[in-house]
C-alpha cells in the first residue's frame, strides 16, 4: 500500500462532497500537472490511502482521509470542449490526462492545518511541505500519514 496527498479547493470538491456522492465516490479529474498525473497513472493502486487536504482556503490543511477506489483511466473531461479541463490536443487514442476514482474514507475530529503540520518534527522532510510544492498530489510515507492521522484524531 502506498500513502498519498490530494489536494483540493473545498469550494471546488471538498471532503463533504466527497462523502455525500453516490457510493462516497467520484472521479479525480482535471489533474493538469505532469507530475501528479504521472503518479496517478504510474504509481496508484487501488486500495493506496489518501490524505484529503482543502487548499486555498483559511487555514488550509487535512480533514480526513480517502482510499484510491480504481485504477487509472483516461479523464473524460480532457475530450470535453464544454469543460474548462478541456485539452485539444489530447487524443482518445493516446490520452494526455489520466485519473483515478476516489472514495471517502473518514472525516478526522479536527482538521491538520498546515501551520500545524509545518510545527510537527516526524514532518520535516514531507514533500508536501516542502518550499515551493505546489503539487495537488504528492506521495506520503507511511510514518508521515500515521502522525497526520494521529493528529487529526484530536
Amino acid at each position: 500500500m502506498r500513502y498519498w496527498l490530494m489536494k483540493s479547493e473545498p469550494d471546488v470538491f471538498s471532503l463533504d462532497d466527497l462523502k455525500n456522492r453516490p457510493g462516497q465516490q467520484e472521479p479525480w479529474d482535471g489533474v493538469r500537472n505532469y507530475q501528479a498525473r504521472n503518479f496517478m497513472r504510474d504509481a496508484m493502486q487501488v486500495g493506496d490511502a489518501v490524505l484529503f487536504y482543502h487548499s486555498n482556503t483559511n487555514p488550509p490543511g487535512i480533514v480526513g482521509l480517502a482510499e484510491v477506489a480504481t485504477e487509472p483511466y483516461p479523464d473524460p473531461t480532457a475530450f470535453d470542449e464544454k469543460s474548462k479541463y478541456y485539452d485539444a490536443k489530447s487524443d482518445p487514442d493516446n490520452p494526455r490526462w489520466i485519473l483515478v476514482d476516489v472514495r471517502y474514507g473518514s472525516t478526522f475530529a479536527q482538521m491538520v492545518s498546515l501551520e500545524a503540520m509545518k510545527a510537527m518534527p516526524e514532518l520535516a522532510e514531507m514533500r508536501a511541505l516542502q518550499r515551493g510544492n505546489r503539487l495537488s498530489i504528492t506521495p506520503v510515507t507511511k510514518a508521515e500519514f500515521e502522525a497526520i492521522c494521529r493528529a487529526g484524531e484530536g
